[in-house]
């Protein structure tokens, strides 16, 4: 047998080693390739679906197509690309997750191109660049003939991605969409002439969502039935109901009938004309007060609640009465308002609430503990004005609630009587009245219709040329997860917002504030002292004239003063700006080692790591070369 040198047998069991790991590393990416292992360490489970998302991809019965268009080249912008790859990723979890039902395609519709044509014929849109050529970002949903498009897929709506593509497969599925009552002393479905403003509206954001998912059916605010084959109504802004009315609405509760009232104290979008021109409206209330009465709920119309913490706006802008609500304030136990990050609650009011008897109240939105009601004629007030006399409740107060269980009528003496109405033929016999729910139901109050408004839920961005409306906050998803809750379409619950890829440095940003903190005395002190001198300058001047007359006019003494203020002025104004600067370079400073931090403290860390264990490896061979 041949021998090797020992100067040579460290050189080829070393070659061996590699080989042999080499030939391990390859297999075990051959193995890894072919089983779908994996694991998500993200904070916000970028990449896992949901368990809704996995219940309704299971649940497929018959195969749905899903059809990806993407541009690909030069042409998609490079801010989309990285995006319109995760579109893609989050896709195949999808057939991961939906296994043979579900057929996914990839289309890359070229100009004037097949794939371009089967695009347009499927409802995409074209985005256009500032060079004019166009690009397309979208998918379609389909199952047989039934259709569900996305004609756009916008980064500004990644955090509802999930969402718009499950409702997408779960409606195609669908052979009929299921029917939403719509009843609103407001234009939610907008209206073509108002012989008020004199002018045509069209309809909100949220009229268009919900038609995407339900069949709408308008009911007049003075019905005084609701037709049977609605199972889920959603009542915005009551205002002046009739007693028939809430009796329907009564009847439609007991009947097994869901309900989603907004109510408000004060509706600031709907104002009517003030007595002469110029001078200022006043805005609208409603409520349903037979109803509130027989299930153990108050809320007063005359005021608003003021929340101090979250409160909106800075300076002379401060509006405590304008809430820009946060996760704290929303029950975080409750599929619909789990996923909820912000809320926009402006002028809203607050409910009181002693629940009747068989009925289990959940606070789904509340206030904090620094709250108040005020009075509706202080509701715009904003700056110090809008603080002074503040006393606060010391208890949180419900801002949206559901009531659950067995209802009893608000109308225990049967349908009330109309002495206005007109005598009416003779009809069918009403249905007996019925006295109290034969089953458990729910309700979902809501003391807040502004946050409906276009203006406070959504912005209108222009994206390549197109109009792409983005939620502002999460108002739209609160109310029509409220809509797709209480229609038993409980597997989308989950899903109205996930976390978004770009994540700003948000724990940055708070020890950033909390490192401000201890410069806002003296910045206030420094101030104070400013104005003070400023004043007394001010003040000895316009005791002796001003200009060369007043130099002329002032004494040795007075002079002295003057010259005092004027460079304790300029000394305090020189303290402010070393001070902001500081404070400047203290965060700037902060932000940098927190970056530094994040990215090249796991290189050092491996890099440190790499060192020692070559360190260890060279002191135990030299060990074994001294043995």
């Amino acid at each position: 047998m041949t021998q090797f040198p020992r100067r040579h047998e460290a050189v080829i069991y070393s070659a061996v080693g590699l080989a042999a790991l080499f030939l391990l590393l390859v297999a075990f990416n051959y193995l890894a390739s072919r089983t779908a292992l994996r694991a998500d360490f993200t904070e916000g489970k970028l990449y896992t679906l949901s368990e809704g998302t996995k219940k309704v991809l299971r649940g497929l019965q018959a195969p749905v197509k899903v059809k990806l268009y993407i541009t690909a080249g030069e042409t998609m912008p490079v801010q989309l690309r990285g995006f319109a790859q995760r579109v893609e990723d989050l896709v195949r979890e999808f057939k991961a997750a939906a296994g043979p039902n579900l057929v996914i395609e990839k289309y890359n519709p070229r100009p004037d191109s097949e794939q371009e044509d089967a695009a347009q014929l499927d409802g995409m849109e074209p985005q256009q660049l500032a060079s004019g050529e166009q690009f397309y970002l979208g998918l379609a949903v389909s199952r047989l003939e039934r259709k569900q498009s996305i004609p756009v897929v916008a980064p500004a709506r990644e955090r509802l991605l999930e969402y718009d593509l499950v409702r997408a497969i779960a409606r195609a599925g669908i052979a009929e969409r299921p029917k939403l009552g719509l009843m609103s002393g407001l234009p939610v479905l907008g209206e073509r002439f108002n012989p008020m403003t004199r002018q045509s509206s069209e309809p909100w954001v949220l009229a268009n969502e919900l038609r995407r998912d339900f069949d709408v059916v308008q009911l007049n605010m003075t019905a005084e039935t609701i037709p049977g084959e609605i199972d889920v109504l959603l009542l915005i802004h009551p205002r002046s109901i009739g007693a028939q009315t809430e009796y329907a609405l009564d009847q439609f509760v007991l009947r097994g009938g869901k309900l989603i009232a907004f109510v408000d104290p004060y509706a600031y979008f709907d104002q009517t004309p003030g007595p002469m021109p110029g001078m200022p409206g006043q805005a609208s209330s409603s409520t349903l007060p037979r109803l509130f009465k027989a299930w153990g709920v108050e809320m007063d119309t005359s005021k608003v609640i003021a929340d101090v913490v979250f409160a909106s706006g800075g300076g002379q802008r401060y509006t405590p009465t304008v809430l820009s609500l946060n996760r704290t304030a929303f029950s975080r136990d409750d599929v619909v308002t789990s996923q909820i990050e912000t809320l926009l609650y402006a002028f809203g009011g607050a409910f009181a609430l002693k629940p009747a008897e068989g009925l289990v109240a959940t606070e789904l939105v509340k206030t904090s503990p620094n709250s108040m009601l005020v009075d509706n004629a202080n509701a715009t007030v904003a700056g110090d004005a809008a603080t002074k006399g503040f006393l606060p409740s010391g208890k949180s107060q419900p801002l949206a609630l559901r009531l659950s269980g067995k209802f009893n009528t608000a109308f225990p003496d049967g349908r009330p009587v109309d002495q206005t109405a007109k005598p009416k033929p003779a009809a069918a016999p009403a249905p007996a009245a019925l006295k109290a729910s034969l089953r458990d139901n729910a309700v979902v109050l809501v003391a807040d219709v502004d946050m409906l408004q276009d203006g406070a839920a959504v912005d209108v961005q222009e994206v390549f040329g197109r109009r792409v409306i983005v939620p502002s906050n999460g108002n739209l998803a609160f109310a029509q997860g409220l809509v797709e809750q209480l229609s038993a379409d409980e597997s989308l619950l989950s899903l109205k917002s996930r976390a978004a890829a770009y994540r700003p440095l948000t724990v940055v940003r708070q020890m950033e504030a909390e490192a401000q903190t201890q410069y806002f005395g003296k910045i206030k002190e420094l101030e104070d002292e400013l104005q003070k001198t400023t004043e007394n300058m001010q003040s000895l001047q316009k005791s002796s004239g001003t200009g060369a007359k007043a130099a002329q006019i002032l004494s040795p003494e007075q002079q002295t003063e003057l010259e005092n203020f004027r460079r304790k002025v300029a000394d305090t104004r020189k303290a402010l700006k070393d001070l902001r600067k500081n404070l400047r370079q203290d965060s700037e400073r902060l932000v940098f080692l927190t970056k530094v931090a994040n990215i090249a403290l796991m290189p050092l860390l491996v890099a440190l790591a790499g060192l020692l264990i070559a360190l260890l490896r060279r002191r135990r061979q030299a060990a074994l070369g001294a043995a």
